[in-house]
C-alpha cells in the first residue's frame, strides 16, 4: 500500500494506512507502540544537504520511491502510537541519507519477501529494511551498508537453552523467525544437520511480522526464536519472560538496490558524511544499538564470515 510523500525535511515517516504486513502500532504482547518505550528524540532534522554528495547522484535526481517493512517491533521499522507513523532505526537512517542528498521520499510499504526481487522491476529505487548483505544476495542485488547486525537466538526465561553454536542443539525444536530472511535460508540450508545426527528435524515457523515471532514464543507455540541480533536485544530489554542466547552469525546491513545501479556511490557517500559529522553516532545512541558500529560504508562487500 502507497504512503504519502514525503519531504527529507519531514520529522517521521507517515503511513496513509496500515497495509496487510503492518501490526496497527502494537508490539509482541500487544500493548500500543505509545507504550512499549520507543525512543522519539529527532536525530535527523539538523542534518543539512552535502553538495559533494547530491552531486553523484544520477542527473535530475529529485525524489526516489524506498519500500519498507513494518514488522512492529524496533529497533525494526514500527508503528507510534497513531498506527500512521513509522519509527525504527532503519527510517531514520532512510531520513538522514535523503537528508544529505537533498532528496525526496516516497514510501511504500511491502512485506519483507517481497522487496529484494521488486528492485529489478522498478517498483522501488531502494529497500531499507535490515537486509542482511549475503553472497547469495549479491547475485541479483547491490547493497551500500550501514550498519553491522546479523544473526542470533533468544528465548523464553524459563528454557533450558542457554547458547546455541551447533544448530544440531536445535532438534526437535520449533524455531521461529521471520519469512524471507536470512534466518529462514540459514534454518532451511541446514535442516540436515539433524538427519545426518540421527536426531528428529527442528521445525521452521515463518512469520511476516515481528510481533507475530514473540507471540509464537510467549504462547508456546516455538521454542527458540532466531532474528537479528539488535532485534533480539531490544526485545528481550523491553519485555518480560524474555533472555538472549548469543549472537549465531555477523552479517552487514545495507540499503538495497537493482543490481548495477547508479544510486549506490551516492547512498555510500552520504553515509559516510553521517559518519563523519556525529549524526551516525547520535542514530546509533537513540536505538540502543551502537555495537553495530561501522566505520565506513561500502558497496556490496563480501558475506562476513565471522
Amino acid at each position: 500500500m502507497p504512503f504519502t510523500a514525503i519531504t527529507s525535511a519531514v520529522l517521521l515517516l507517515t503511513a496513509c494506512g496500515s497495509g496487510s504486513g503492518g501490526t496497527g502500532g502494537t508490539d509482541a504482547s500487544g500493548v500500543a507502540a505509545k507504550n512499549a518505550g520507543i525512543p522519539t528524540t529527532d536525530v535527523v532534522s539538523a542534518i543539512r544537504k552535502d553538495p559533494a554528495a547530491a552531486r553523484l547522484l544520477p542527473a535530475g535526481t529529485t525524489s526516489l520511491t524506498v519500500a519498507v517493512s513494518v514488522g512492529g517491533t524496533p529497533p525494526g521499522t514500527a508503528y507510534l502510537g497513531d498506527g500512521k507513523t513509522l519509527t525504527g532505526q532503519d527510517v531514520d537512517f532512510t531520513r538522514a541519507v535523503a537528508r544529505v542528498l537533498g532528496i525526496e521520499l516516497k514510501v511504500e510499504q511491502a512485506s519483507f519477501d517481497a522487496i529484494l526481487p521488486a528492485l529489478d522491476s522498478g517498483k522501488y529505487d531502494f529497500g531499507a529494511s535490515n537486509f542482511g548483505v549475503t553472497d547469495e544476495r549479491r547475485k541479483t542485488v547491490d547493497f551500500v551498508t550501514y550498519v553491522n547486525d546479523g544473526q542470533g537466538f533468544a528465548t523464553r526465561k524459563d528454557s533450558e537453552l542457554t547458547k546455541i553454536t551447533d544448530l544440531k542443539q536445535l532438534c526437535g525444536l520449533n524455531v521461529a523467525t521471520g519469512a524471507g530472511t536470512t534466518f529462514e535460508a540459514t534454518l532451511e540450508r541446514n535442516k540436515h544437520v539433524c538427519s545426518d545426527a540421527g536426531k528428529k528435524a527442528y521445525r521452521v515457523q515463518t512469520y511476516g511480522e515481528t510481533s507475530a515471532v514473540w507471540s509464537s514464543l510467549q504462547q508456546g507455540r516455538s521454542d527458540v526464536v532466531m532474528s537479528t541480533i539488535n532485534g533480539l536485544r531490544y526485545a528481550v530489554a523491553h519485555q518480560d519472560g524474555l533472555k538472549f542466547l548469543n549472537e549465531y552469525h555477523r552479517l552487514d546491513v545495507g540499503f538495497a538496490f537493482k543490481k548495477g545501479s547508479k544510486l549506490a556511490p551516492a547512498f555510500q557517500a552520504a553515509v559516510n558524511k553521517l559518519l563523519s559529522d556525529g549524526s551516525y553516532e547520535r542514530i546509533l545512541k537513540k536505538w540502543g544499538t551502537t555495537g553495530s558500529a561501522i566505520e565506513e560504508s561500502r558497496v556490496s562487500p563480501p558475506e562476513q564470515r565471522s
